[in-house]
């Protein structure tokens, strides 16, 4: 299934003349119950109220190093590392992401299609789902780039089209993530609330915004403010572990300056009943290799 062109209602308005604002969210958290998956109803409760949820040792330590191998394998591939999919540090000239690992990937694929991974996802969007984005992050010792304040669905409304908020990223640890290696960061409860940004979708906004955001970030005030009145929980995990979260949480993480590296597969997945469509705030869809235009259920 591919995509369509049609254009539909745009409840989430953003990068307009009138700047920053926040709407309340008009879109369901959970769409599923317990029975339709392995999250019992307690963790799906939690998931609705803070807008995400842990999973402790997801993967065995024999699936993880089979990860590693597959990550290093990717990392040092010379035609890889040129591909556009490939996502390079400006100043340290590591890989920063690499991009549609699920379909470059066998062992990704697998994974991806995992039922411990696709049935949580099926389970809290209460639909089959399609991967709208897959990556690999790499956080190198010393040097690890941040990956600044923002929610996914912003980017992913205004740029790729996706409609409503009916998606959820699960991140998949590779290393061990510490309070100070730069994990994951999430404000609990931001879910709830949608930012509008400030501020027109550059051309190509993508080319840059990868390396490092700009376009559809919050202003400090707004940062603040949600910071004040939900809190920062730092997600540190062992490797195997994963951090499921809704599509319009307000996160990010640290850059990486100690010696311990961190690393994770990065899977989204988009209800078939919310496919994209036109781009609600920038000239064109963004490549396909970063917002999938294909809708073919997973798993």
């Amino acid at each position: 299934m591919t995509a369509t062109t049609e254009h539909v209602q745009d409840v989430y308005p953003t990068r307009r003349d009138e700047g920053y604002s926040t709407l309340p969210r008009l879109d369901q958290v959970v769409w599923g119950t317990a029975d339709d998956g392995p999250i019992d109803q307690e963790s799906l409760d939690s998931f609705d109220e803070r807008g995400y949820l842990t999973v402790p040792d997801l993967l065995t330590p024999e699936e993880v190093e089979e990860l590693r191998v597959e990550r290093h394998r990717l990392s040092n591939d010379p035609d890889v590392r040129a591909d556009e999919r490939t996502i390079i540090e400006p100043s340290s000239q590591e890989v920063r992401s690499i991009f549609e690992v699920h379909r470059t990937s066998d062992v990704i694929a697998k994974l991806a299609a995992d039922p411990r991974v696709v049935g949580r996802a099926r389970q809290v969007l209460g639909s089959d789902v399609y991967i709208h984005q897959s990556r690999i992050n790499f956080k190198p010792g010393f040097g690890g780039g941040d990956f600044y304040w923002h929610s996914d669905f912003e980017t992913w409304h205004a740029e790729d089209g996706l409609p409503r908020m009916r998606t959820v990223s699960i991140s998949i640890s590779l290393t061990d993530n510490h309070s100070y290696n730069g994990p994951l960061m999430i404000m609990p409860g931001t879910h709830k609330t949608y930012v509008s940004c400030g501020g027109a979708t550059p051309e190509d906004n993508y080319k840059s915004s990868l390396v490092m955001q700009g376009a559809g970030t919050p202003d400090e005030e707004t940062i603040t403010k949600m910071a004040d009145t939900y809190g920062i929980d730092v997600l540190a995990g062992a490797a195997g572990s994963a951090v499921m979260f809704d599509c319009n949480c307000m996160h990010g993480s640290n850059g990486n300056i100690t010696p311990y590296p961190r690393s994770n597969v990065f899977l989204v997945f988009n209800s078939v009943e919310n496919t994209a469509v036109e781009p609600f705030s920038a000239p064109r869809p963004r490549p396909t290799f970063i917002g999938a235009r294909d809708f073919t259920p997973v798993g």
